[in-house]
């Protein structure tokens, strides 16, 4: 998986001041991703605001997008849930003949064990027609999934072919990229430490700040996938206050207000989420000053 090496964008749902799905907006946003060299783009993740666009909105942002790409970067689709009957279902009668692969999140909610996350992973990977990307994120599910169960999936299924890891610890992370075959992708989800991940042999990042600061987050992973821990540390660290910013009163309020800076989207979400207070606006708009 190779074209999933690198910088992939959590692609956010820009809406209009009704907060309806902003089409204009979401193709200059992705013509953005392009110019600036992203690798690729993942569709319907946590960043898009999935669990609040209906069956249309999500058809509507699915097709805005494979036309607007066109084939010139990979696109990764978000299909997942805390109800595996129901995911096996979605995955057997959706389209994804346009994606490189899918990323499916662990079930939430309910707190599986590690062979209830195992048997939900292996159900999926009976019916997927594309590689499975697993999607580790506990702040939201409220379940960990540990190394060896990450290990014991890679091993067992040819089409989990890696892991978004946003536990937020480098220790697991690292653990993850030891434990599993060379070829099996261990990508960070979480911004702030995709850059020690990579260094750590990590495949690259599925990012949000990525999506506001395209150019500065590509340069910054692939000096880390070239090894040039140095010059990537620079980066790191001169754009490292607004990935804090950004989730400082959850995403995507955050980088909707970065891309508001940038002139892309209005800073609009949906509840229950609200966009980004006039403190944060000011401090995220005082930053990317500075930066630009």
């Amino acid at each position: 998986m190779k074209s999933l090496t690198g910088t992939g964008v959590a692609i956010i749902t820009p809406f209009d001041q009704e907060k309806n799905v902003d089409v204009e907006a979401l193709q200059n946003i992705v013509e953005y991703q392009i110019e600036n060299n992203i690798d690729y783009i993942v569709i319907l993740g946590t960043t898009a605001e999935n669990a609040t666009l209906t069956k249309s909105e999500k058809e509507l942002v699915i097709n805005t997008i494979v036309k607007q790409t066109n084939k010139r970067i990979p696109l990764v689709l978000g299909i997942g849930g805390n109800n595996t009957s129901a995911v096996v279902e979605e995955f057997k009668t959706t389209d994804v003949s346009a994606f490189e692969a899918i990323l499916s999140v662990s079930p939430y909610y309910n707190k599986p064990t590690q062979d209830g996350i195992y048997e939900h992973y292996k159900a999926i990977s009976a019916v997927s027609t594309k590689p499975i990307i697993v999607y580790n994120v506990p702040g939201r599910t409220s379940s960990n999934i540990l190394p060896e169960t990450i290990a014991r999936l890679a091993k067992d299924f040819s089409n989990i072919v890696g892991i978004k890891e946003a536990k937020g610890d480098i220790v697991q992370a690292m653990k993850m990229i030891a434990e599993t075959p060379d070829n099996f992708m261990v990508i960070s989800g979480d911004d702030m430490i995709t850059l020690p991940m990579v260094l750590a042999g990590g495949s690259g990042v599925i990012s949000v700040i990525a999506q506001g600061l395209p150019s500065e987050f590509t340069k910054m992973v692939n000096l880390g996938l070239e090894g040039n821990a140095k010059e990537a540390f620079k980066i790191h660290h001169n754009i490292a206050p607004v990935i804090d910013y950004i989730f400082e009163e959850g995403n995507p309020a955050g980088i909707k207000s970065v891309l508001e800076y940038k002139g892309y989207c209005t800073p609009e979400v949906r509840l229950p989420l609200l966009k980004a207070s006039a403190v944060l606006q000011a401090k995220i708009k005082d930053f990317m000053t500075s930066l630009s």
